[in-house]
């Protein structure tokens, strides 16, 4: 599995960009907002989604590519739901950022994801209804004050991450790690990943 591909971008457009690693040109069908965030830059780092098509005629491996790993979670996790392939996920991505899906799926804004090309209401719903919580137990939610109070303060994701790659590998599953250490880090955002780590063995079950 390829997690990312640093190099340079030595060809791009709104759809693909081509990164030079290692005498190595790797072509990757990219969303808009990756688009916005390279298109200046002369060296980039793009994480990586492979996509595999066998069992017909026309195999195909490709290469999906994205400036942010919130990006690049929020695609893997639109795959999941029925009738939304790579192409669509790619669609939505492009048409909405990460915070704007987050929030149309959080507060369950149909009429937001319909307005992307191609997503009718049954999808949009199954959108909504599959990605609530796995967006939650993993931190990507966007959570606004009803008072007009003080902003939730965003967590850490580098730590967030590290955090559950660690538990995960001292066996526990990602999903109910990923909403621990999530809740952790919403209640003490400066916590160094190994305290959140202890804090978190002693909360999963």
């Amino acid at each position: 599995m390829i997690e990312y591909i640093r190099g340079e971008l030595t060809e791009v457009t709104p759809a693909m960009a081509v990164v030079e690693a290692a005498g190595v040109g790797y072509a990757l069908n990219i969303s808009l907002n990756t688009f916005s965030a390279i298109q200046e830059k002369k060296d980039v780092k793009l994480y990586v989604a492979e996509q595999l098509v066998a069992g017909g005629r026309d195999d195909s491996f490709t290469l999906f590519g994205f400036a942010t790993r919130e990006e690049r979670e929020l695609y893997l996790m639109l795959k999941t739901v029925s009738g939304v392939g790579g192409n669509t996920a790619r669609m939505i991505l492009s048409s909405l950022s990460p915070s704007e899906l987050c929030e149309a799926i959080s507060t369950g804004n149909e009429r937001m994801l319909k307005n992307v090309k191609g997503i009718g209401l049954k999808t949009a719903q199954r959108i909504i209804v599959d990605l609530h919580d796995k967006i939650e137990s993993v931190g990507l939610s966007v959570q606004t004050p009803s008072d007009g109070g003080t902003p939730v303060p965003q967590i850490n994701k580098e730590v967030r991450d590290e955090a559950v790659r660690a538990l995960t590998m001292l066996g526990f599953s990602p999903a109910p790690t990923a909403k621990v250490v999530t809740a952790i880090l919403h209640d003490s955002p400066d916590m160094p990943v190994e305290q959140v780590v202890k804090n978190a063995l002693k909360q999963i079950k």
